[in-house]
């Protein structure tokens, strides 16, 4: 009977440091991806702003509108930035980590940078738990 009481209480903590292992693991890979997010967005800030100061304003359009425009399709033929492989998907559009297009808004003097996050869903104000990451210069 002890020797089953034994094998019970072993399973049980083979199961829970695996669990444990797993929960470890994906919050460091969350978080390598939200670091990666936020350098990705340094980096479109810095190529947006020197389009401003070049061009003499913020590109216009989608988000494969702004890549292309970043990528020289402007009106000084001007390469502003240019993007790894990795960081547009097919359509040529600017994507986060996780391969979601982003959402990028001008207003102004300011540019909004938005990402789904880990789900790959947008969320909307009404999601207790969303994971959006949002960014703005």
């Amino acid at each position: 009977m002890m020797k089953r009481i034994l094998h019970v209480f072993l399973a049980v903590a083979v199961l829970a440091g695996a669990g444990w292992a797993y929960r470890s693991w994906h919050v460091l890979q969350v978080a390598a991806k939200t670091n990666q997010f936020n350098e990705d967005v340094d980096n479109l800030f810095y190529a947006l702003q020197q389009y401003k100061e070049r061009i003499g304003g913020y590109p216009v359009g989608n988000n494969a509108e702004v890549a292309q425009s970043l990528l020289g399709k402007n009106p000084k033929n001007l390469i502003i930035l240019v993007g790894r492989k990795k960081d547009l998907n097919s359509k040529g559009e600017i994507v986060d980590p996780w391969g979601t297009p982003l959402r990028i808004y001008f207003s102004g003097e300011g540019v909004l940078v938005r990402s789904a996050g880990p789900n790959k869903r947008f969320d909307d104000s009404t999601v207790l738990n969303s994971d959006d990451y949002y960014r703005s210069n």
